[in-house]
């Protein structure tokens, strides 16, 4: 069975409804059909850092871009 894809819009609207309405995880679960682990997971991703919480999928997060940039660089320098 596959596991849904939710969008980062979605996961952050689900967070607000815990957080800003006071809906239960439980109920803001079975409103939105994701299981209560997950929503739980989503609401503290994005208390650590709203703003890099959810990268989406294929996209890196600004630290591994700038890691990727930095080895881009260094093998321009080595080759």
């Amino acid at each position: 069975m596959k596991r849904p894809k939710f969008s980062r819009e979605f996961k952050i609207e689900a967070v607000k409804l815990v957080r800003e309405r006071g809906i239960s995880v439980a109920q803001a679960g079975r409103d939105l059909d994701v299981h209560e682990k997950v929503l739980r997971k989503w609401v503290k991703e994005f208390g650590s850092n709203p703003v890099r919480a959810f990268p989406g999928h294929r996209q890196m997060k600004p630290e591994q871009q700038e890691i990727e940039r930095l080895r881009r660089e260094v093998a321009k320098f080595e080759g």
